[in-house]
This record gives structure tokens, C-alpha cells and sequence, in this order.
């Protein structure tokens, strides 16, 4: 009889963003697969009840910065009491953190990150593989380098009434997902809201640019057209409210709310940054337009908009390639054979 890999995960990342959330995902669904794990985050109620809620009981350390030596002997007494085969480190900082030890070191990236904070590890895994070739092109050995995807939440939750939100029912609503911030380009999304009629934008999420962003939404005339919902955490349920979901990114190494609309089977519009471009099959699994364009942005806003059957050919095709390429059954079976290499 094979042993079970040991497998012990270490994340210190913020209160929120995509990584923190897919760990969240992964370590759950690792254990309703029957992994055998343990998982060590920074302090956080949410994460730690979260966590809790899917049967994993996390141990929370303060991760605090140079002056914390504390975090690093309680990491160093958990490698002692838990004898893992395999360590995998999320953000900067935990894997800083992380002592040395008899396990093989995996450090997990979702970004394109300065190497210099991994070169302790044994192995990267990168979450797309332009990062992959990131780190081999800045000098990581190609044979430690490893792609595995990302897998999201497919609870297809409740659709959010339009009454709620103060929208028409007879508009086509546009739902765009992520923090406010610079690289995200919402700043394009409502320059392109300017000249799609006939429809609203719903806009998820906070962050430094929020008070910037209402001012230009109403400089373009647009602001009577958009709903600034703030941090929310019923996602699931405005995705499947959505007619179209748009992704304007400047910068996205993976772009996780591409596979949360594919997962749903709404019709998909996109910039081509990085991850996007990877994901989308243009004009079959969704429609890409360039970065920082917001006539071509909202061109194809209109197009999605006023064709239904484009609308659902997109979605239909997109739920395809969800269902072959990112479920969590296979991304799950992937990271665990992964695993088990490194233990050999």
C-alpha cells in the first residue's frame, strides 16, 4: 500500500484577492478529495472560517514583518510536529517565512513576481503558462517549473433581481468583477459604457480608485448607467444575472472571472492581457479586444449585446471549455499527482 503525501500549505496574502480565494478553494476541495494536509494562514477570521466551513481547521500565525521571528519558530514546530513530504508556500511572504527542512518546497505563484523572494524553493508552479515562462526566461531551471490551472466556484447562486439594483428589465446588464485599481482598467470600462446604450453597468468590487472612477463615470455621461456595488460576496449570484461579463484589464496574468462566466455559460468579453488572451479563443469562446481601447471595447460590448445568438454561441463554448480544461476535479487530480511527484 502507497503511503499519503504529507502535504502542508502556508499562505500570508491579504484579506482579499484571487490567490487567497483559490486557496481557500483548493485546500477544501484537497480535502474532500482525501489529501492528507496541513494549512497555515495569517490571522483572519473570514479565511479561517471559511476554512473551517469546508472541514479544514487552520492553524493562524501573525506573518508580521522583518521583526516577527515569532511566526517563523511556530512554522518551524509545525514542520517538526508534522513531518510534511511537501511544502507549498503562497505569496512573498510566507515563503520567506517558511524554515528549512527535510520536505521539498513548492512555492505557488499567481503573478509575475521578482525571483529573488524564491530561491530557496525546490519547485514553482505557476497558475498560467506565460508565468511558467516568466520564471524559466529570468533564469529558473525549465524541469522545476510547473503549470497548474486554477479551478472556481461553480455554486451558480442566486440571480441578484434587477429592482435591487435599480435596473430596467428590459436593459442588457454588463457585470464587471475585481478591485479598483489601475490595472484593471475600469477607468476604459466606463469610457466604452459612454457609447454602449441601452444597458447597465453593474461593477463589483473596492479600492483606491473608487472616488475617481464615480467622478469620470460622470464626466463621460455614464453614471445614470452604472451601479458601484462595492466589495460583495455574492458574485456567483451577479454573474448569473449577467447578460454579458467584461474583463478590461490592463494587466491579468490569469483573469479567474473568465472561467467564473465560463463556468456559467454567460457570454465572455475581454482585453488582451495576458491571462485573457491565453483563456478565450477569439470569436468562439468569447471576444477579445485590445488593451486600453475603449472604442473597441465597447464595439464589442455592442455586438455581444445586440446578438443573441453570438451571445449564446460564446457562452455555450465557453462552458465547454470550462467542463474540459478547469473543473475542480481536475484541477484537484492535477495538483495531487503533482504532489506525488515531488514526494518520489
Amino acid at each position: 500500500m502507497v503511503a499519503m503525501v504529507k502535504v502542508l500549505q502556508a499562505m500570508a496574502g491579504a484579506k482579499h484577492g484571487g490567490a487567497e480565494a483559490f486557496f481557500t478553494r483548493l485546500a477544501v476541495a484537497l480535502r474532500r478529495a482525501g489529501q492528507d494536509q496541513r494549512v497555515v494562514i495569517r490571522r483572519d477570521p473570514d479565511r479561517a472560517a471559511a476554512l473551517r466551513a469546508g472541514g479544514v481547521e487552520p492553524i493562524e500565525l501573525s506573518f508580521g514583518g522583518a521583526m516577527d521571528l515569532i511566526t517563523k519558530r511556530r512554522l518551524g514546530r509545525e514542520l517538526r510536529s508534522y513531518r510534511p513530504d511537501v511544502v507549498m508556500t503562497w505569496m512573498n511572504r510566507a515563503t520567506s517565512k517558511l524554515p528549512r527542512g527535510r520536505f521539498v518546497h513548492v512555492a505557488r505563484l499567481g503573478g509575475y513576481y521578482d525571483l529573488k523572494y524564491y530561491r530557496h524553493c525546490d519547485h514553482l508552479v505557476g497558475n498560467t503558462p506565460d508565468i511558467v515562462e516568466h520564471v524559466v526566461r529570468h533564469g529558473w531551471p525549465a524541469e522545476r517549473a510547473h503549470y497548474i490551472a486554477n479551478f472556481v466556484d461553480t455554486d451558480s447562486g442566486a440571480p441578484v433581481p434587477r429592482e435591487s439594483l435599480a435596473t430596467p428589465a428590459d436593459v442588457t446588464v454588463i457585470v464587471a468583477l475585481g478591485r479598483l485599481h489601475e490595472n484593471k482598467a475600469f477607468d476604459v470600462l466606463i469610457r466604452a459604457m459612454a457609447d454602449v446604450p441601452n444597458a447597465v453597468l453593474w461593477l463589483a468590487g473596492d479600492g483606491p480608485l473608487e472616488a475617481e472612477l464615480k467622478t469620470l463615470a460622470k464626466e463621460v455621461g455614464a453614471v445614470d448607467r452604472m451601479r458601484f456595488l462595492g466589495w460583495r460576496d455574492d458574485t456567483a449570484g451577479l454573474i448569473a444575472s449577467a447578460d454579458i461579463l467584461v474583463c478590461p484589464s490592463r494587466h491579468e496574468p490569469l483573469g479567474n472571472v473568465v472561467i467564473e462566466g465560463w463556468a456559467r455559460a454567460r457570454p465572455v468579453v475581454a482585453a488582451a492581457s495576458d491571462g485573457p488572451r491565453h483563456l478565450i479563443t477569439d470569436g468562439e469562446t468569447g471576444l477579445l479586444c485590445p488593451i486600453d481601447a475603449p472604442d473597441a471595447l465597447a464595439d464589442a460590448l455592442r455586438r455581444v449585446a445586440g446578438d443573441p445568438d453570438l451571445a449564446g454561441r460564446l457562452g455555450t463554448a465557453g462552458e465547454a471549455a470550462f467542463k474540459a480544461r478547469f473543473t475542480e476535479e481536475i484541477i484537484v487530480r492535477d495538483y495531487m499527482e503533482f504532489f506525488r511527484q515531488l514526494a518520489r
